[in-house]
């Protein structure tokens, strides 16, 4: 955030936001336990103005506002979508270690075997409305299966099947052309957890590979797995206006 924003003063919970620390929701109960000091003195009011030369501190260390970061990684297997793990086993994090100086967390999740477009960021607010069911974000997969994917399947899928959650409806499903029919690609807007692959199980096939192509219109076009790159303003922008107008 540049300076000029918040010469009328912000709320404490933005600002914490902004310093990337967590979103406003969890910056809130943050504040509200005692933990956040201005100049000084705690404050327990989320909604407490806070002005450029305010001293923020939070557990002891002194916040600034930081530059919005968009890191776009094209994840490959065997790597846990968290910011930690205590088994030590290895995560996306490792893979965008030098990305940026500030602290980024994945947006949303994608299971170990799971490879494709993965977002990462350090603006706390936007993260959690694009994991939010409301925003409904798209995304595309690209599925193999271990066998030709039968015709009358598509019709199954396209009624919807149902799960605890409620019933699974999906876009948008095609064989992927060009290529043997045990390929299909999946367009989709709800998240579940493992959805994609709980649908096909269900319908009795193995997926042999997992890959999403597309997430809200970002794409992994030119990254080899492994790679990561900083989204283009363009993107960045389009992130903003759509959750904006949500």
């Amino acid at each position: 955030m540049k300076l000029k924003k918040i010469l009328k003063g912000i709320r404490l919970n933005r600002y914490l936001a902004h310093s990337g620390v967590s979103s406003r929701r969890t910056s809130e109960t943050f504040i509200k336990t005692g933990i956040v000091e201005i100049n000084g003195k705690i404050v327990k009011e989320p909604g407490y103005r806070v002005f450029p030369n305010d001293r923020v501190k939070f557990y002891n260390r002194f916040l600034y506002p930081e530059e919005k970061v968009y890191i776009l990684l094209n994840k490959p297997k065997g790597f846990i979508t968290t910011t930690r793990d205590e088994k030590n086993r290895k995560t996306v994090m490792d893979l965008v270690s030098n990305a940026s100086p500030y602290r980024l967390y994945p947006v949303g999740r994608l299971d170990k075997q799971t490879t494709g477009v993965l977002l990462f960021t350090n603006n706390g607010d936007l993260a959690e409305k694009m994991i939010h069911p409301k925003y409904k974000i798209r995304k595309i997969y690209h599925v193999r299966l271990n066998r030709k994917f039968k015709i009358f399947d598509f019709e199954t899928i396209k009624k919807g099947i149902n799960f605890p959650e409620g019933k699974a409806k999906i876009d948008v499903i095609s064989y992927i052309p060009g290529i043997p029919k045990n390929r299909v690609s999946l367009t989709l807007h709800i998240g579940w957890n493992r959805i994609v692959r709980r649908i096909f199980e269900y319908l009795g096939y193995k997926i042999v590979n997992l890959d999403r192509i597309s997430f809200c219109g970002l794409t992994k076009k030119s990254l080899k797995k492994g790679q990561w790159r900083i989204i283009t303003e363009k993107e960045r922008k389009s992130l903003e206006k759509f959750v904006s107008q949500k």
